[in-house]
């Protein structure tokens, strides 16, 4: 993958390593909790999902995620000067939040692979992957509302903001594959509405619940959206080019879905002959019968013209134009300065990461 501009220096000593697990093991308790409040099966369904217990219902280590989303929440509590402990009920709804998204789009993609194993539609059944989606975003409401405070009330107003939001981005999203042509511009609105709207909220939740005003926020916000634009850019390199190693997904994910990322999007925007290419190969594609029984070569043809047109290039250089934003938006308010490096170090490390 294309390389990114060294870390700022404020966020070398930053471990994001240790900031990733703090917020992983201030919310799983809690997060755990919340589970186990589901009826059976939904309980053991999320479970597998989440990668406690394995399809035998067994413990299990599975790979709960990044993780980016919870420690951003807790993060964005201490801008407030309150306590990291104070942003994990919103650490946890945006967590439910994520994964109800999760659990829908695997079905709908027709995803049988995620964090190295088979998705929860794989295993139990499409109809479970459904009820379990609607559950957690059930409890994700719950999990702030019970707080019972005017600042549960307007984190919880921003969450169903951004999950709206989050869904539109996922019906663009659909809408697209069956489209010949999609403009740059539709496609990082899709991008900002399905990625960027619940990073932000990540990046605000905590600060809310810690007593922050909306200009605070709101800033706040926009710094995870840009980080989410960021993101999701990377995760477009990754879809074409990640290796099925570290990223779980099988080679060349989103040409076999047909998705309308950025680097493909950018590719066919370009001019010259392999971009012409691409758009006949593609739109021969989406009429094909036989396109589920594509050789590795047709697809690796087809990932080779997006390179050739500068779609992969592009699409880096998107990313880091988009983390550039959210870091700079961070100056608009005050914080204290170990806050602000480690702000600084996770959107670093939503561009250089691997999977």
């Amino acid at each position: 993958m294309p390389t990114v501009p060294p870390a700022p220096k404020a966020a070398d000593a930053v471990d994001v390593t240790v900031l990733l697990e703090r917020g992983r093991t201030l919310a799983t308790p809690v997060l755990r909790a919340a589970i186990n409040r589901l009826a059976a099966p939904m309980d053991t369904v999320s479970a597998y999902h989440f990668g406690w217990i394995d399809a035998q219902g067994r413990p299990a280590e599975g790979d709960g995620g990044k993780a980016v989303r919870p420690a951003l929440a807790v993060l964005s509590a201490e801008v407030t000067g309150a306590a990291p402990e104070v942003g994990i009920p919103g650490a946890v709804a945006v967590e439910l939040v994520h994964n109800f998204s999760l659990l829908h789009d695997d079905l709908m993609d027709g995803d049988e692979q995620r964090r190295h194993r088979d998705t929860v539609w794989k295993v139990h059944g499409p109809a479970q992957a459904i009820l379990v989606g609607d559950a957690l975003f059930a409890l994700a409401n719950e999990i702030l509302l019970e707080l019972g405070t005017v600042e549960a009330g307007r984190a919880t107003r921003r969450l169903t903001t951004a999950t709206r939001a989050l869904i539109d981005g996922q019906a663009q999203d659909i809408s697209y594959e069956h489209r010949d042509r999609v403009s740059v511009e539709e496609c990082l609105e899709m991008e900002g509405n399905k990625t960027g709207a619940l990073l932000a909220c990540a990046s605000s939740i905590g600060a809310v619940l810690g007593g922050a005003d909306d200009r605070t926020a709101d800033t706040l916000e926009k710094y995870g959206y840009h980080l989410g634009l960021a993101f999701q850019a990377v995760d477009d390199l990754l879809g074409i080019w990640g290796d099925p190693e570290a990223t779980g997904k099988q080679t060349w994910s989103d040409l076999r879905q047909r998705k309308k990322s950025l680097p493909v999007v950018a590719a066919l925007a370009a001019s010259g002959p392999a971009a012409e290419r691409l758009g006949e190969l593609l739109a021969a594609d989406a009429k094909s019968s036989d396109f589920e029984n594509f050789s590795e070569e047709e697809f690796a043809a087809r990932a080779a013209l997006i390179e050739q047109a500068g779609g992969r290039e592009w699409t880096a250089g998107e990313a880091r134009r988009q983390h550039t934003i959210a870091v700079d938006a961070l100056s608009a308010i005050d914080m204290p300065d170990r806050v602000r490096a480690q702000f600084t170090a996770l959107a670093d490390f939503v561009v250089v990461r691997k999977r």
